[in-house]
């Protein structure tokens, strides 16, 4: 039996919007990276994680077609799933900290690479994109909605291939735009997610959010784990 928690990560302060996360608690029973492609692809959400040591916060990070060194999202929603004061993606260390309902994790900007942001004149050029727009690369489209006051909307596409046409909430891109502004920003992405980060003295970003977990539930080996 494979344990399976599904997680949305940064929602809206109603607990609308936010970007579905899949865990799987037990590492093990994944072995490999083609059977982790495989179940994250099977998923299908923008990530999977897969947590390889809970007590010292190790975790792989999948999309459904390849490993990640660091992630936003996942990293936010595994952080407030597990009780540890710091994660271990490939990347490096992320500390986690919990501020109410709010989770957030710190890291260094050059982790998250691959990712292109674009400037609109206005939140309605933003809502008028198709899903994905032409071209290739990782797009992040943003536009101010209140400039003084940090406020952006923003919409981002993989355009990798996978299937996932448009990411609800992206906590790496959002990290990359925090680095460039060098700023914090209040962030309203997909259909209602929001995003908050910050930039430290340090250099590095916080990136923070609500978590809500939806459901868990076990998988047999060969059973669909996308099954209600």
């Amino acid at each position: 039996m494979i344990g399976i928690e599904v997680l949305s990560v940064f929602c809206g302060p109603g607990g609308q919007g936010g970007n579905t996360l899949a865990v799987v608690r037990d590492g093990a029973a994944v072995p490999g990276g083609r059977a982790r492609r495989e179940l994250a692809a099977a998923l299908g959400h923008s990530e999977t994680v897969f947590v390889d040591d809970a007590r010292r916060g190790v975790v792989d990070i999948w999309t459904p077609s390849a490993r990640l060194p660091f992630a936003g999202h996942p990293l936010v929603g595994t952080g407030r799933l597990l009780d540890v004061q710091v994660l271990h993606p490939p990347a490096g260390a992320v500390p986690v900290r919990r501020d109410g309902e709010f989770t957030w994790v710190r890291a260094d900007p050059a982790w998250a690479t691959g990712r292109r942001t674009h400037r609109y004149g206005s939140p309605a050029a933003v809502d008028a994109l198709p899903a994905p727009p032409d071209g290739e690369g990782w797009l992040y489209a943003w536009a101010w909605e209140d400039e003084a006051a940090g406020k952006v909307r923003a919409r981002g596409f993989p355009r990798r291939g996978d299937g996932i046409a448009e990411d609800e909430a992206t906590g790496a891109a959002a990290l990359t735009l925090t680095h460039e502004l060098g700023r914090a920003l209040d962030i309203r992405q997909g259909r209602g997610s929001r995003i908050r980060t910050r930039p430290l003295a340090d250099g590095s970003v916080e990136v923070g959010g609500r978590v809500r977990v939806l459901r868990g539930r076990a998988a047999e080996a060969g059973e669909d784990p996308t099954a209600p």
